[in-house]
């Protein structure tokens, strides 16, 4: 008992330091006020609140169940396969890059450049990827694939390479000792054990798409964005309840199966 009492009497009595840590960000949270005003009760915020759940326990069927092309399910429809589509696109794009900028399978220096390209690829934002290709295409659709597929790349080679340099170099030592080059040993030595992963990173990508993919629309872009806009800009509560209903349907599926088959590959 005493050595205890020894060792909490020599203790660092760092208080000082942890209380001006304390200080610094409590003089940070005051500061950050000033950068926003709460105006919700001016602008009736509560009342748009109340409108929105009242829509939302209140949808409109008429267009919920309506299975034409100006419908709710078809454009749930559409929206997941512009995800669908995306995700496919960006995960063939992305195996290349993932390989070129790992440092266990290329020189460093290449390595860095497909490190790079990734990094730029990532740093722009989906709306921006987006208006581009909407000015490129026009919009509709294949703008959303086409910006799906792009922010896909960014995120799914970034994955990638975590996973193929936390590989086990064993075997790649042994296939290189056989004389294989660097082609052979990507073929037979690395890709059978990645392929689990890859298909989980794949699925996991797939759920932020549709995400991403359904408010796309809002651009022009496809999918069940714009409809959900121009019920919000019209005040047709009923309608904007109803498109939400069918987004968490949509999404609750989607993610049921997509967590199911991840556990599968991942645990074999």
């Amino acid at each position: 008992m005493n050595i205890i009492e020894k060792q909490y009497e020599s203790r660092q009595k760092n208080w000082i330091y942890q209380l001006l840590i304390l200080l610094i960000i409590i003089a940070l949270l005051v500061w950050s006020k000033s950068a926003f005003q709460m105006n919700i009760g001016k602008n009736n915020g509560f009342k748009v609140v109340q409108n929105i759940i009242l829509g939302i326990l209140h949808p409109d069927t008429t267009i919920l169940f309506d299975f034409s092309t100006q419908g709710i399910p078809y454009l749930l429809f559409e929206t997941m396969c512009i995800a669908f589509l995306g995700t496919i696109v960006g995960a063939i794009i992305s195996l290349p890059f993932s390989f070129l900028a790992s440092t266990n399978i290329v020189i460093k220096p290449i390595a860095l450049i497909g490190r790079l390209f990734v990094m730029a690829v990532r740093t722009i934002p989906v709306f921006v990827y987006g208006l581009m290709f909407i000015r490129v295409t026009g919009p509709g659709p294949f703008a959303g694939i086409l910006t799906m597929s792009i922010c896909s790349v960014g995120m799914l080679t970034k994955m990638n390479i975590e996973t193929i340099e936390d590989l086990d170099i064993g075997i790649l030592e042994s296939l290189d000792a056989a004389g294989c080059n660097t082609f052979e040993k990507i073929r037979y030595g690395i890709i059978p054990q990645l392929i689990p992963n890859f298909l989980s990173t794949a699925i996991y990508r797939f759920d932020m798409n549709l995400r991403d993919a359904s408010v796309l629309g809002l651009v022009g872009a496809g999918g069940i964005g714009a409809p959900l806009l121009f019920a919000m800009s019209s005040y047709r509560w009923n309608q904007v309840g109803s498109i939400l209903i069918g987004l968490i349907i949509l999404i609750l599926i989607i993610e049921l199966f997509s967590t199911k088959i991840r556990v599968k590959l991942v645990r074999g």
